[in-house]
């Protein structure tokens, strides 16, 4: 299995994550969830995984223009629907490798999980 590398092209943090993953020659194809879609399957599964707290980005621009009424008393279905709605509101990246699923960046534990 090839590891994936999910986000959104122009985000920081998926720029450095790429770079540091060309830098440290691991394979992994990258899909664009603006561009590539992202189906209700797949985010369910990394919700599963992860828990629909942790992915759903409550520090981003696109959250934090939602009206306060769509904020308060979020449960799971309601996350994941704007999830669906609007994938910059995922906290990124998201990778998908052999040893499972994870969300954000750390240059000091990608080195432990991807580097040989």
């Amino acid at each position: 299995m090839t590891m994936i590398l999910y986000g959104i092209s122009n985000c920081d943090t998926v720029k450095k994550a790429r770079r540091w993953l060309d830098e440290q020659g691991v394979a992994y194809r990258f899909h664009d969830v603006r561009k590539d879609g992202l189906d209700a399957a797949r985010l369910q599964s990394w919700i599963d995984a992860l828990g629909w707290e942790k992915l759903l980005n409550k520090a981003g621009t696109t959250f934090r223009k939602l009206p306060d009424a769509e904020k308060d008393g979020l449960d799971a279905a309601a996350a994941k629907a704007l999830m669906l709605d609007q994938p910059a509101m995922i906290r990124r990246p998201v990778v998908e490798g052999v040893d499972g699923v994870s969300v954000g960046f750390s240059a000091a534990d990608w080195q432990a999980r991807f580097a040989a």
